[in-house]
Parts: C-alpha cells; structure tokens; sequence
C-alpha cells in the first residue's frame, strides 16, 4: 500500500527562536494532513455529514523528531496511513519529508515520524462511538504497517 501523501505550507509564525519549525508545530503539521486526508478518506459524496463532522478526537501523539526543518516557502509532504483499526477508534502513522527530496547519504530526508491514536466520538450525544461497517472499508483501504520509529518505549 502506497501512503497518502498531503503537502502542507508552512507558516512564519511556526519558526522559534532557533529559526526552525518548533516541535509544538509538528502537531498542527500532523493535524493538517490528517483533515486533507480524511476529506479524501470519507467525505460522503451524496451529501451526508462526514467522519469529521461526526467526531472523531486525538487520544495520544508519539513524535520521533530525526532532524530541524528549517522554514520554507515549499510545503513539505506528509505520507499518512492506517497503522491500526479498533473498535472504536484507529491509528494513523506518518512520515514528514519532501515533496521532491533531495537523497542524501541516508537516503531521503526524514524530519519526523509520527501516530495519532484517535477515537471516533459522537459529539451530538456526547459519547464514544463504534466504526461503521463503512468506516471500516475505508480505514481498510489505507492500511499499512506501524510508523517507524527508530525507538520506541512500549
């Protein structure tokens, strides 16, 4: 399976005082590529609400920074996949790069390594809710492996 791939712009505001993008950015970086993935993922296309309409809300973040991205005019791409489907929620696994990266010794160049584990929640009746039938051929249809990390602590 071939990730999906959002590209995302950069915002002045995002550098810090070391003039690269601060790690509280990567979020909203993260945040981005996932609403420009799921409006592909599940908008209804006869109308009808769709899965960010409904509800579906961050329940943990894992960052892997591997290098300073420095501020640009390019967008930078974020690869973005299925790395989990539950009951009641999934995860989603990414990888911050370039959209036509330059290969350096190490291959391309990787700025982070993310998953979100998000639960699905009805905001209307204010509670938890299981994935559709629906949903689920769609998480299906973008399900890959975990994020690769370098390390991690479970």
């Amino acid at each position: 399976m071939e990730p999906y791939a959002a590209h995302v712009s950069l915002r002045w505001s995002d550098m810090d005082a070391y003039a690269h993008i601060n790690n509280v950015q990567f979020l909203r970086l993260l945040e981005d590529a996932r609403v420009i993935a799921f409006r592909d993922w599940f908008d209804n296309p006869h109308g009808g609400r769709s899965l960010l309409d409904e509800g579906v809300l961050v329940s943990r973040h894992e960052i892997e920074y591997r290098r300073p991205l420095g501020f640009r005019h390019e967008p930078v791409e974020i690869r973005i996949w299925v790395s989990r489907i539950g009951g009641a929620g999934f995860d989603v696994a990414y990888i911050v790069t370039d959209p036509n990266p330059l290969r350096d010794r190490d291959g391309e160049t990787v700025y982070a390594v993310a998953e979100t584990e998000l639960a699905l929640y009805d905001f209307a009746t204010s509670t938890p809710r299981r994935v559709r039938p629906s949903e689920r051929a769609s998480l299906e249809r973008q399900l890959g492996s975990v994020a690769p990390f370098r390390r991690r602590r479970r």
